[in-house]
């Protein structure tokens, strides 16, 4: 009954222990069950100790868990925008991906969900009282309302997918992508909409996060496929990621473009809090090696350089792109608290206020690293109980094998 809503394999629990025992894979499935021990363990002790478990405070209320929710939906959001290149607006070199793709938006939002449901602190409470009286002046409320609308609809559009039923999964599809883009927009919204804080309040965020969203999922894409074919590659599949190279290396440059002058802008004139905050960005190590350095300057050079051909450099260099996203969420979020609120003295023998410093507990590093291993064994899973790609009598693959 269930293979005819969505076609799969069969598969036991059996199956899902035969695999080639190669190092690497052995290396990844110890990896992955000890990320999903870690996120098991870091929500035992936040439901134990609850808020106490994390390192926020009322001085620097988010911290590293908010960060991995928009690093995941991130995720999410990109892979939407890259499938919906193939089956939505009919690009024949990205048409074969749609499943695999939209799988992968998928399992990363649920990992999203997964992180944030143990952050707001009473997700049942919440669910009912969005309901019932929900905030439409709320970015937040916006957010979760259309993140909630954007899974159904991709779960729909995989589904029909994988019924090679394109009518319909074009239409889920389009759907999809609109309220996708506008979830991560209103994303972007929640820090755009800080009038208290100068260095994130403006129009920068909900369009930069759009932008980042595709350079995530063309990380993503090549990580996929480079980790499918063992990084051993035919001509088709060369042809594709020469295809996706090229789009991420025009997305790099834009990103290089707009961080340029979103520092700038904020550096000139010394306004207080928006100059010293951007100073401090600059500074850190965190945006010069995490962001700036694995997260954009060196996929860059291999694009620039070997003309979108180096492939294979350019997939080592995607896991390291992938750490510069992480730390680009990070830094979203600690940079725009880093700033206290109050910086004059109030009692004579108070200390001067300094920037807020922020770490984050072993707790919020098990739930927030725990989430990838969550990824990652649904991801595993689906690739063996779904057929994420074309079939031969499939109208996409015949547009994928006749690409020159």
């Amino acid at each position: 009954m269930f293979n005819k809503i969505l076609p799969h394999r069969k598969i036991t629990i059996k199956t899902l222990f035969e695999f080639d025992k190669t190092p690497f894979n052995i290396f990844m499935g110890i990896l992955t069950f000890t990320l999903v021990m870690a996120f098991l363990a870091g929500v035992t002790n936040y439901l134990i100790h609850g808020h106490h478990a994390y390192g926020v405070t009322r001085e620097h209320p988010w911290g590293l868990m908010i960060a991995m929710y928009v690093f995941f939906v991130v995720s999410s959001t990109g892979l939407c925008i890259i499938s919906a290149l193939g089956h939505v607006f009919k690009f024949k070199s990205f048409e074969f991906i749609g499943k695999r793709a939209i799988f992968g938006a998928i399992i990363t939002i649920i990992s999203g969900f997964a992180v944030i449901a143990f952050e707001i602190g009473h997700p049942v409470t919440m669910a009912i009282y969005n309901t019932i009286s929900p905030g439409l002046t709320s970015a937040i409320w916006g957010m979760g309302v259309l993140y909630s609308i954007y899974l159904g609809l991709i779960i729909m559009e995989f589904i029909f997918l994988s019924r090679n039923d394109h009518k319909w999964s074009t239409m889920f599809g389009l759907g999809g992508l609109l309220i996708g883009i506008a979830a991560h927009s209103n994303l972007g919204a929640v820090f755009g909409f800080l009038v208290g804080r100068p260095m994130a309040n403006g129009v920068f965020y909900p369009i930069y996060f759009i932008l980042s969203a595709m350079i995530t999922g063309s990380y993503l894409i090549l990580l996929m496929y480079g980790y499918k074919y063992k990084m051993k590659f035919n001509e088709e599949i060369t042809n594709f990621l020469v295809h996706i190279a090229r789009l991420l290396g025009l997305l790099i440059g834009i990103l290089i473009f707009f961080e340029f002058w979103r520092l700038l802008t904020a550096i000139y004139g010394g306004v207080p809090e928006r100059a010293d905050t951007a100073m401090y960005m600059l500074t850190s190590p965190n945006f010069l090696i995490g962001e700036l350095l694995l997260g954009m300057v060196i996929p860059f050079v291999i694009i620039l350089v070997s003309k979108a051909k180096a492939i294979k450099p350019l997939i080592y260099a995607s896991i390291g792109g992938m750490v510069g996203i992480f730390f680009m969420r990070y830094d979203l979020v600690h940079d725009t608290l880093v700033y206290p609120m109050q910086m004059m003295k109030t009692t004579e023998y108070q200390l001067v206020p300094t920037l807020i410093h922020y770490s984050p507990t072993w707790t919020e590093w098990a739930i927030s690293l725990g989430a990838i291993g969550i990824t990652l064994s649904l991801y595993y899973i689906g690739e063996n109980f779904f057929f994420l790609d074309p079939k031969e009598h499939d109208d996409y693959f015949e547009h994928y094998k006749n690409l020159n």
